[in-house]
């Protein structure tokens, strides 16, 4: 068994979850206290001096960052059947390609807008970081229209990771309806077990908070 630390709502977060729902593996979770400092303590930066979440602990073991841990536990817990994390050279490469693609572009359009209500008084997107996260849905959807799954015709660790990325980025900037291979994606992963108990939980509480602050920002504004 392992641990994951945590914090209520964060889409990296929920990707590693998902991975461990979808593995069928047992695990614990602790939510770090980031507004009393816990993340900043001689102890948790003895786990992680990025000091972020998430990290998995397993026998005196840690890993930070999302991609990492998905791709570690995808390779110790899963097995030829599941091809969460496929062994060929190629098809692994594109795995690669599309977390990587998460990273850099999805989580940096995501994250702007959700830095910019928290941090910078905005009540909701700019135009221009509107712009950003139709373009990410956009190279998302031509992805899409030529495999069934965001890396290739069946689930990969790509899919928790992107996924938790859209759907905060959808809460912001709701997924267009041009967009139809992004749109049959996200249903397709709603009906699953694992995106219900990896991803719906953390979810709703950020949807719940950011709504909360963005009323709060609309009040003071008028």
């Amino acid at each position: 068994m392992f641990k994951v630390y945590k914090i209520e709502g964060s889409p990296t977060v929920r990707a590693v979850l998902m991975t461990a729902e979808a593995l069928n593996v047992d695990y614990e979770t602790h939510s770090v206290d980031f507004m009393g400092g816990e993340h900043k303590t001689p102890e948790y930066l003895e786990k992680n001096p990025a000091h972020t979440v998430p990290i998995i602990e397993e026998d005196g073991f840690f890993l930070a960052d999302s991609h990492a841990i998905i791709t570690y536990l995808a390779d110790k817990y899963g097995d030829e059947e599941s091809k969460l994390y496929p062994k060929d050279l190629k098809t692994r490469a594109i795995v690669n390609q599309r977390l990587f693609f998460e990273a850099t572009v999805l989580n940096s359009a995501s994250t702007s807008v959700s830095y910019g209500v928290v941090r910078e008084g905005q009540t909701g997107p700019t135009p221009h970081q509107i712009e950003d996260v139709n373009e990410c849905y956009e190279i998302l959807d031509k992805y899409l229209q030529k495999t069934k799954f965001v890396a290739c015709d069946h689930l990969t660790v790509a899919d928790f990771s992107c996924i938790a990325a859209v759907t905060f980025m959808d809460f912001w900037v709701p997924v267009d309806e041009k967009y139809t291979k992004v749109k049959a994606w996200m249903k397709g992963l709603e009906k699953e077990d694992w995106y219900q108990r990896g991803l719906i939980p953390g979810l709703t509480l950020f949807k719940e908070y950011m709504t909360n602050i963005k009323k709060k920002r609309k009040a003071s504004n008028v």
